[in-house]
């Protein structure tokens, strides 16, 4: 029998964890805090997924490409858009109760950059949790081992295939494969929407084990955190609903940085944020939600209105204060569109994995999306043993054979080896004591949502001397350090603006991170056009392309022998409209739509 262990328990963990089982492997679950401490139990939006006869998997697509600058991979794009219908299909199986409209349908949400309503959600604003708690208890039914408070200290590898892991305190589990699902690393800045366990575990031992990596340099910075008590997020599908951003003066500023305002791409609200608070003293703006009245919010967004009041605010009443927040990683350790890295052994999913499908921004609730459809890729991959390409790359190239060329910029002065050392970034001999709140202070100043080349090379130095010292750290705090080294290393090679990543020097910067849908062909911008694409294709025909690899979960659903009535709707066979299986005609952007960049 094939051993596996997955290391985290989020969406994408939990998932990978259940299709593994369900092929026949013998499954451990490794979590360094408890099943629930994850950043799924946090997310508030939803899940993005086509489930309405209106909508279409090529508008889904482009909706993704537009967001992600066209740096996305077009093939990873198909399968998160293509297999998203099935894998809601499977949530609802498993007991995720999504919202429903009076007639019985989902009630589906708009949120920014989306170009119709099709985000579910959970409980209002509590979509995460409810699917943590369901996947949870699925796999405690399922008899897999789970080892709470485990936190992962090293891959272990032999003859270069990954065959275990170690814990913290030297005990080592032996494994066939290893899934990687330990989420981002939020934590390495001095603002997060992320809990505390989000340190980049899984990246740090992946780079020790010799993966690659890419697209590190993108990182998200969400536009609204509460300003008031501990960084809480709030949702964008609050703006979504109608909510406004303004500043001191009651003005609604996000005009000025792009045509759809509050609803633009997470990284240009964010930057938008930023000027409008460097104009009025670094005072936070304000968001106004007081047009959807106390009602609304309290049946909407609970978790949010409960955590507003906690800090003494009332925001059916008067707007309140936010401010950025670093959110999510979109780069991470380099896979296939099964989760295959390039150490022979070792898969990754969810936000740990760089797959190609965010390219550099992120759209809104696409991250749970990507945790279920791609968990359940690889979970189905490591049962049939997965076939490593020969000549599997090292870091350096940042070439994955199983991808393709999907090299990071990075260059010979600016490249970091997987110890965190940075080649052409001598040590700084003024470099300030290291701790983790300077670490953080230093990536929120220099590599956080405005970057230069003189800020990006201080925090080089600053990283050197601190990775040169011989002083003890904590595990988590050598990895936050690995994965800084490797974030700045990224952000210093990339000298253009694109997406999440701003460099405020280069000679593009005031145009380039807009990407509207109006000149994408004139502008020779990527287009993630309906002819050519295998999902649309699919579409076109009638059908969806099958999984690969089918689970018994997912082989009911397609087949509707699953039945099962959900307590909150229809049966789940019926879950799902027929345009979630085949979606009617293409979907074309109108003319005076552009890919904003």
């Amino acid at each position: 029998m094939t051993t596996i262990v997955v290391v985290g328990s989020g969406i994408a963990g939990l998932t990978a964890a259940l299709h593994a089982a369900e092929n026949g492997c013998r499954v451990t679950v490794v979590t360094k805090g408890a099943l629930s401490d994850t950043n799924t139990r946090w997310a508030q939006g939803g899940v993005a997924a086509v489930t309405d006869p209106s909508d279409t998997v090529a508008s889904h697509a482009n909706d993704t490409m537009t967001a992600g600058a066209g740096l996305n991979d077009p093939a990873a794009v198909d399968v998160l858009v293509g297999e998203g219908p099935r894998r809601i299909a499977e949530l609802v199986a498993r007991g995720v109760a999504f919202d429903r409209a009076a007639d019985g349908d989902f009630a589906r949400g708009l949120e920014a950059a989306h170009a119709v309503a099709r985000v579910l959600h959970a409980g209002g604003d509590a979509t995460g949790a409810e699917i943590q708690a369901a996947l949870g208890t699925a796999v405690r039914s399922a008899g897999i081992v789970v080892r709470e408070h485990a936190l992962l200290r090293d891959l272990v590898l032999r003859n270069g295939r990954v065959v275990g892991v170690e814990l913290d305190g030297g005990e080592r589990l032996d494994a066939d494969a290893v899934i990687l699902a330990t989420g981002g690393a939020g934590q390495l800045y001095a603002h997060t929407t992320n809990p505390a366990g989000a340190t980049g575990d899984g990246i740090a031992a992946a780079l020790r084990a010799g993966a690659a990596v890419a697209d590190l340099e993108f990182v998200q910075f969400h536009p609204t955190a509460l300003a008031v008590g501990a960084a809480f997020l709030v949702s964008e599908a609050v703006r979504g609903e109608g909510a406004t951003l303004i500043d001191d003066a009651g003005r609604r500023f996000c005009f000025d940085a792009h045509p759809d305002g509050e609803l633009a791409p997470r990284d240009v609200v964010a930057r938008a944020n930023a000027r409008a608070m460097a104009a009025q003293g670094g005072r936070p703006v304000r968001l106004d939600a007081t047009a959807l009245g106390a009602e609304r919010l309290a049946e909407r967004f609970p978790t949010i209105g409960a955590a507003v009041r906690e800090r003494g605010l009332d925001w059916a009443r008067e707007p309140i204060p936010v401010t950025p927040a670093a959110h999510y990683l979109m780069g991470g350790v380099v896979t296939d569109l099964v989760g295959q890295t390039t150490v022979p052994g070792l898969y990754a999913v969810g936000e740990t994995a760089r797959t190609g499908v965010h390219g550099a921004n992120r759209l809104a609730s696409n991250s749970l999306l990507e945790g279920a459809v791609f968990g359940a890729r690889a979970g189905d991959a490591v049962a049939s043993g997965g076939v490593w390409p020969t000549g599997a790359v090292s870091p350096a190239t940042g070439v994955s054979p199983a991808t393709g060329d999907v090299s990071s910029p990075t260059g010979d002065a600016e490249r970091a080896d997987a110890n965190g050392r940075a080649a052409g970034a001598p040590a700084t001999g003024d470099a300030p004591a290291f701790s983790r709140a300077a670490l953080q202070q230093l990536m929120w100043a220099e590599a956080g949502l405005v970057r230069d080349a003189a800020g990006l090379a201080r925090a080089a130095g600053v990283l050197a001397a601190w990775s040169a010292e011989s002083a003890p750290r904590s595990i988590e705090d050598e990895n936050l350090l690995l994965v800084a080294t490797h974030v700045v290393a990224a952000a210093r090679a990339r000298t253009v603006s694109v997406g999440a990543h701003f460099r405020s020097d280069a000679p593009d910067a005031a145009t380039s991170t807009v990407l509207t849908r109006a000149g994408a062909a004139a502008s020779g911008a990527p287009s993630p056009d309906a002819a050519g694409s295998p999902v649309a294709d699919a579409v076109a025909s009638g059908a969806l392309s099958p999984d690969p690899v089918r689970s018994p979960v997912t082989g009911a659903l397609a087949s509707g022998a699953h039945s099962t009535p959900d307590a909150a709707g229809p049966p789940v066979a019926d879950a799902l409209p027929d345009a979630a299986r085949a979606v009617a005609p293409a979907f074309t952007p109108a003319p005076e739509e552009a890919l904003a960049c």
